[in-house]
């Protein structure tokens, strides 16, 4: 069996917020009078700059899009942004998900945590379902 797991509505909001970033600066760059204004020339390269300035910080919002966690009998990938890393079932011991945490984290066998941001607790029973998939692969299904 194997489980891919991804939050929902940060997804949700972070599209939502792209677009209306990317809407926004798109907007200014229409209406960015050209010309001198208070001794400062504005022109097209002004216009695309901003385009350009709103599609890149829409790209920072999506950036957020990408947490995952992956898992299978062999154990468990946790993206929580930048890279990929990879923990055997056998440096497992549990999968966490307490009341006040904003995400589960992954309890290593040498007291670590490693946060598992793809489980928002934003997603209620979304999040629920997804830590008991993933310590139903567990080798010893005795997560905590």
């Amino acid at each position: 069996m194997s489980v891919v797991i991804a939050p929902r509505r940060l997804r949700t909001v972070c599209r939502a917020t792209a677009a209306v970033v990317v809407l926004v600066f798109t907007s200014i760059a229409v209406v960015l009078p050209q010309g001198i204004i208070q001794g400062r020339q504005f022109g097209l390269p002004d216009q695309i700059l901003f385009f350009l300035l709103g599609v890149g910080t829409a790209a920072g919002v999506l950036w957020f899009t990408r947490f995952r966690v992956r898992a299978d009998e062999s154990g468990v990938w946790v993206r929580n942004g930048g890279g990929e890393r990879y923990f055997a079932w056998g440096v497992v011991e549990g999968i966490t998900m307490t009341r006040d945490s904003p995400w589960a984290d992954l309890m290593l066998h040498d007291d670590q945590r490693v946060a598992l941001m793809a489980i928002q607790a934003h997603d209620g029973a979304h999040a629920q379902e997804a830590v008991a998939a993933l310590r139903a692969l567990l080798p010893d299904h005795g997560a905590t």
